[in-house]
């Protein structure tokens, strides 16, 4: 007893470190909730990279040809356009239920929620790892050609994950206490989808419908598909995610410190 009361009571630093630390715990958790999944299927996981993988087939040679552009440069910003947004959407859709999808360990015991955050972001990398290695294939197809850039993008997916886990904490908190906004978000994201350059180029955009790359997404997705097509990433796009990215932790600090120790009586 009194070591669940000193738990309760403990810092939000030493919460959150204690749930980020156990990687065996949400690592393991992830992992098998891959595999209950997709339990009795026999391709399993690699039914998503099928099903992705004929999409990007299909939407290739019709949006190159509606667009006007040389398949050959319009198929990998398509590929990756699709590979990362839907990557992008599980996590923010997951986030949102985080702690609601695991409220039976909550309910059982004292569990760090950063764990539960941390959970739900494994799992989104495990399918996303499944669905990346698309992109080789139509990179070898499509020519393109590496330079010493697309080290960039490895800071780039080191901020994805940061604000992957502050949106976690931020949305799975807000979501469990207002499980509405669940439903906003998803709609949210869906509408971005479309303003977000993942079907279309950026520089075909007219000069006063630019405003919509100011979007985090469009900002994210320029940061790590532009190195990976062997090009350089803009400088705006780094400086309004590190805005982004500032706002968010920001947010989520102040939402986890006052809140956190009120999940299990919201779920």
């Amino acid at each position: 007893m009194s070591q669940v009361h000193s738990n309760l009571h403990r810092s939000a630093l030493s919460d959150w470190w204690q749930g980020t630390r156990r990687t065996d715990i949400w690592w393991t958790l992830a992992w098998f909730d891959i595999v209950l999944r997709y339990r009795r299927s026999m391709l399993g996981p690699m039914w998503l990279t099928l099903s992705m993988g004929v999409m990007i087939a299909g939407m290739g040679p019709l949006y190159s040809s509606l667009f006007g552009t040389e398949l050959s440069r319009f198929f990998p910003h398509l590929a990756l356009g699709i590979i990362f947004w839907g990557f992008f959407s599980s996590i923010v859709t997951d986030a949102c239920n985080a702690f609601i999808g695991s409220s039976n360990y909550l309910k059982q015991g004292y569990f760090p929620i950063s764990l539960f955050v941390w959970r739900s972001l494994a799992r989104n990398l495990i399918q996303f790892a499944h669905q990346i290695v698309l992109y080789i294939p139509v990179a070898i197809w499509a020519g393109v050609s590496l330079s010493w850039s697309v080290l960039l993008v490895l800071p780039a997916f080191a901020i994805l994950i940061i604000n992957a886990h502050a949106l976690g904490l931020l949305l799975g908190l807000i979501c469990t206490r207002y499980r509405d906004v669940t439903q906003i978000i998803t709609s949210v994201m869906q509408m971005l989808m479309f303003l977000t350059p993942v079907f279309w180029l950026p520089e075909n955009l007219p000069g006063r419908a630019k405003y919509v790359l100011w979007n985090p997404f469009a900002q994210m997705l320029d940061l790590l598909r532009t190195p990976l097509m062997g090009g350089t990433a803009h400088i705006h796009s780094w400086i309004g995610i590190l805005f982004w990215t500032a706002v968010c932790l920001t947010l989520a600090i102040l939402i986890f410190s006052k809140y956190r120790r009120r999940v299990v009586y919201w779920l």
